[in-house]
């Protein structure tokens, strides 16, 4: 890839129409790719529907493939502006699962909100709730208020890392730690996940969201970065979740593991209830 084309790609995410149209004149491919995707896919991405403009009108294909099946033009039937290409005869538009993602993304957004969750660690479990989250940690169930134990809890004491609060959601139950790390732990994660699916973020204050995926005991992603941009490998679920989640790293983890919340409580408490974990090595 030449340096235009390269810079073609950082000015449809960042740039102005009058950038993006100066370089699209200077290249010698408008629909050169870059890690897997045109400068038209990222515009569409990123929501900068007024450098799509510009891009289309240079000559950038809507439809070409790449990105596990999202060309930019079908990117944009999961977009607010489903309308901003014409879809051409006998190119299929969004299957059901997929507009009921697009739905379900937009609800989910809104219940969770804007939310302050550096430094905190979740596991969003799939198909158990508390009590049975409780039961495959070996957990014992502290008998106290729950919000009064978040305000009376000092998160700067080694002795917190032994304490989760779980709270039961539609699809789920969600375990988190406002504090720290533990639920995303190898060894929670994989007691949590037998016979179903759970993915465990941790808002990182140093390095930022890092995201998991264990299933059935069996860890199958590390060190992810749900609400960043896809990978060039990934698979058309993740391309879909990073579209309509960017920059939303809780509800994209909440999202993969099917878990429905009406609220934020889950995340930011109080729990349902607190556990207190045994004592044992939580990273094997």
């Amino acid at each position: 890839m030449h340096d235009d084309e390269s810079a073609l790609h950082d000015a449809a995410e960042d740039g102005s129409p009058k950038e993006v149209a100066e370089l699209a004149g200077r290249v010698e491919d408008v629909d050169a790719l870059y890690e897997g995707r045109t400068a038209l896919w990222v515009a569409v991405y990123e929501g900068r529907h007024d450098n799509v403009r510009v891009l289309v009108a240079a000559g950038a294909d809507p439809w070409k493939p790449m990105m596990s099946g999202w060309s930019p033009g079908r990117l944009s039937l999961a977009g607010p502006e489903p309308d901003l290409f014409g879809r051409p005869a006998g190119v299929s538009g969004l299957t059901d699962d997929e507009i009921a993602a697009v739905v379900e993304a937009e609800r989910l957004r809104a219940a969770l909100g804007e939310l302050d969750y550096e430094g905190t660690g979740l596991a969003c479990v799939a198909g158990i709730d508390a009590a049975e989250a409780a039961r495959r940690l070996e957990a014992a169930v502290e008998s106290v208020d729950p919000e009064e134990f978040l305000d009376e809890i000092d998160p700067f004491d080694d002795e917190s890392m032994a304490y989760v609060g779980v709270t039961d959601v539609p699809g789920g139950c969600v375990v988190t730690q406002p504090w720290g790390y533990m639920p995303q732990a190898s060894g929670i994660s994989k007691r949590l996940s037998a016979g179903t699916v759970c993915y465990g973020l941790y808002a990182n204050p140093k390095s930022g969201d890092q995201g998991s995926v264990v299933r059935d005991g069996e860890i199958v992603g590390w060190d992810l970065h749900p609400g960043g941009s896809p990978w060039e490998d990934d698979g058309s679920l993740e391309v879909l979740f990073a579209y309509l989640y960017r920059y939303d790293a809780v509800a994209y983890s909440c999202a993969y593991a099917g878990l429905r919340l009406t609220d934020a409580r889950a995340v930011t408490g109080p729990p349902d209830v607190w556990l207190r974990l045994p004592e044992r090595d939580h990273w094997r």
